[in-house]
């Protein structure tokens, strides 16, 4: 049967394979993986790195986008209970 690894357990092989105190093979016998997957894991980890940059980015534009949208809605609603009121005020009951 395949093992299945945590999220939470690739990360820290990769940061232990970042260091660089310890060789792959050293980390592999001492967690009980293969040399290969954690090679595999650690590759994996340096192509998405520039991926988690643009997305933090990108939830930034998002963030600032939906504010100007949300200002522009009080505005609208503003101006729409200003006609209102007007409007009863002018109209016979």
């Amino acid at each position: 049967m395949k093992k299945v690894y945590t999220a939470a357990f690739k990360a820290q092989m990769v940061l232990e394979l970042l260091k660089e105190a310890k060789s792959i093979n050293q980390l592999a016998a001492e967690h009980g993986v293969a040399p290969t997957v954690l090679r595999e894991w650690k590759q994996a980890a340096l192509t998405s790195l520039p991926d988690l940059f643009e997305r933090r980015d990108s939830v930034t534009e998002l963030r600032a986008a939906h504010a100007r949208e949300l200002e522009q809605l009080y505005a609208e609603i503003g101006r729409l209970t200003t006609h209102v009121n007007f409007l009863k005020k002018k109209l016979p009951n």
